[in-house]
């Protein structure tokens, strides 16, 4: 090859990944942009869609990280069951708070997702509570141990804030669904310890449809490759995020909602840590539901036997979240 070929062909070459480079920036930027946007139109859809006396206190801070940021949906005048003398005390005992965790499998997902907040805020903010949705850092940047402390230090953040937006930083209920179910019983199996690191006591915790309460079980047995994203090889990790491994005494009550038509069976994974913490004399329920994984988190909140079912789990944690729930 003459060096002027040479030349030639380098030359070409620096071109080719000068322009490549310069395409995975822009297709890098582009997709940052395209982020936003759906996130503006998921924050204006979510907006759109309140219902009448309930307000959206948008992005609040729990870190100095952009995806570190939750929601507070909030009664805009005092509301709770009842009428006269009943109300007026109503409006003086500050409002039990629902804590809302979203899934995605540990990767995607947004706090303002309509499946993820809008049936539960129509339900539950009109009758006196507030509902905080947080978002968290994800996969690939954020493994899902930190996913976890993320989630514990918007807790933190939110009981710290509660009174200001009206809510009382001791009752609230821990919520998620999918990912967020799993990094929600992950941290109530925890709650020895994430008191000890400041957190308020809360009063349970309701997990929406994880198939991952053992996770070590699960990775052994054959999965999906989003899972091996989430885990890793590591079985020392697997047991650090396992709820069932890391459940300690003192936990609060959990409710894990589980679909009957999945293939990978959430209920079996459910049945076995419920028994492991009653064995334990902790407090855990399993509720079966035949429907899908979406459903279950979607349709939280709509009139149905299996809203009433979670309601009377929460109602049975505490007096005052039993007569708001009437």
């Amino acid at each position: 090859m003459s060096l002027r070929h040479l030349l030639t062909v380098t030359a070409l070459a620096a071109v080719t990944l000068g322009t490549a480079s310069a395409q995975a920036q822009t297709a890098a930027q582009n997709g940052g942009r395209l982020r936003a946007l759906i996130a503006q139109r998921q924050a204006a859809a979510a907006e759109a869609a309140l219902p009448v006396g309930v307000q959206r206190i948008a992005d609040v801070p729990y870190g100095a990280d952009p995806a570190q940021r939750m929601d507070v949906y909030v009664p805009t005048s005092p509301t709770g069951p009842g009428t006269g003398a009943s109300s007026l005390v109503a409006s003086a005992v500050r409002a039990p708070v629902i804590f809302m965790v979203h899934g995605g499998g540990w990767r995607y997902g947004d706090k303002a997702m309509g499946r993820v907040v809008q049936e539960k805020v129509s339900r539950w903010v009109p009758k006196g509570f507030l509902l905080v949705s947080i978002n968290y850092r994800m996969l690939p940047d954020t493994p899902v141990a930190v996913q976890e402390r993320d989630v514990q230090a918007a807790l933190m953040a939110a009981q710290q804030r509660a009174g200001t937006w009206g809510g009382d930083p001791n009752r609230f209920i821990l919520m998620g669904h999918s990912a967020g179910a799993h990094l929600v019983a992950l941290l109530n199996a925890r709650a020895p310890q994430v008191l000890r690191e400041g957190a308020w006591p809360w009063l349970g915790t309701v997990s929406l449809d994880s198939a991952v309460m053992n996770v070590p079980a699960y990775m052994r047995a054959p999965h999906l490759p989003l899972y091996d994203d989430a885990f890793g090889s590591d079985p020392a990790y697997w047991v650090a995020l396992s709820p069932i491994h890391q459940w300690t005494v003192g936990a609060p009550p959990v409710q894990m909602v589980c679909s009957t038509e999945r293939a990978d069976q959430p209920c079996t994974q459910a049945d076995a840590l419920a028994r492991h913490v009653r064995n334990q004399g902790g407090r855990a329920e399993v509720l079966p539901q035949d429907l899908g994984h979406g459903e279950i988190n979607a349709q939280l909140g709509l009139e149905s036997g299996y809203t009433r079912a979670v309601e009377a789990f929460m109602g049975s944690l505490d007096p005052e979240v039993a007569r708001r729930l009437q």
